[in-house]
């Protein structure tokens, strides 16, 4: 076996970075990455982050602090005077979308993934169920990769990869589970970090996944809607 390559994966601690770790971990060599932006349930993710790493045995993480998100504000996620919204999938872009996050995020990743030779960059979007997130499309990583490919030195070669993008929730609990990815490590509610609230979008499409792929979300709920 050769000498397994560098990569970064951004790891929210959610179930789509989750199972996209475990992806990255199948093949490459990964140095996992978490931001903190402000948002709600911010200290729960960072747990579910380290959680995560521990379980991959990842020794190189970087946890960066993009706190002014929040100032910024705009989003549910963000901004505790926006109520989480609780009734299913709104219309159009929620108000948990926090403007143009991914960016934030991605730009991060490329320059830590440039300094320390990292060939690819893992990010866990998915198109299909991601609450008409415009900063989830695919579009919208292939214009990244160019200004990626633009910005950076001559000898870097840094490719995004979202190998979930094409997936529903079902398809990634399913994916997550052939992989044996810790499923019960993740936390993906927007509002609460004691337990779950199932009732927020991100919970909802959570449930909805686990509940195609035909099996039980592992983590506690305060109610399963």
């Amino acid at each position: 076996m050769g000498e397994r390559s560098k990569v970064i994966c951004l790891v929210s601690g959610g179930l789509d970075s989750c199972v996209t770790a475990a992806v990255a971990a199948r093949d490459h060599d990964p140095a996992f990455l978490h931001v903190n932006y402000g948002q709600r349930t911010q200290a729960r993710e960072l747990r579910a982050f380290n959680d995560i790493a521990d379980f991959y045995g990842v020794g190189r993480r970087l946890v960066a602090d993009i706190g002014y998100l929040a100032a910024i504000g705009g989003s549910a996620l963000t901004d505790v005077e926006i109520p989480v919204p609780k009734s299913g999938v709104e219309p159009g872009i929620p108000v948990t979308y926090v403007p143009f996050r991914n960016a934030h995020i991605l730009a991060i990743a490329v320059s830590w993934a440039e300094t320390i030779g990292a060939e690819r960059i893992f990010i866990g979007a998915t198109e299909v169920d991601s609450s008409g997130y415009p900063d989830c499309r695919r579009e919208f990583y292939e214009a990244f990769q160019e200004a990626v490919d633009l910005g950076t030195r001559p000898e870097t070669n840094v490719a995004i990869s979202t190998p979930i993008i094409a997936m529903d929730k079902g398809q990634v609990v399913k994916l997550g589970l052939e992989l044996g990815a810790p499923l019960h490590l993740t936390w993906s509610c927007y509002e609460r970090d004691d337990k779950a609230c199932g009732r927020c979008d991100s919970c909802r499409l959570r449930l909805k996944g686990f509940s195609m792929a035909g099996v039980e979300d592992p983590i506690d709920y305060e109610v399963r809607a």
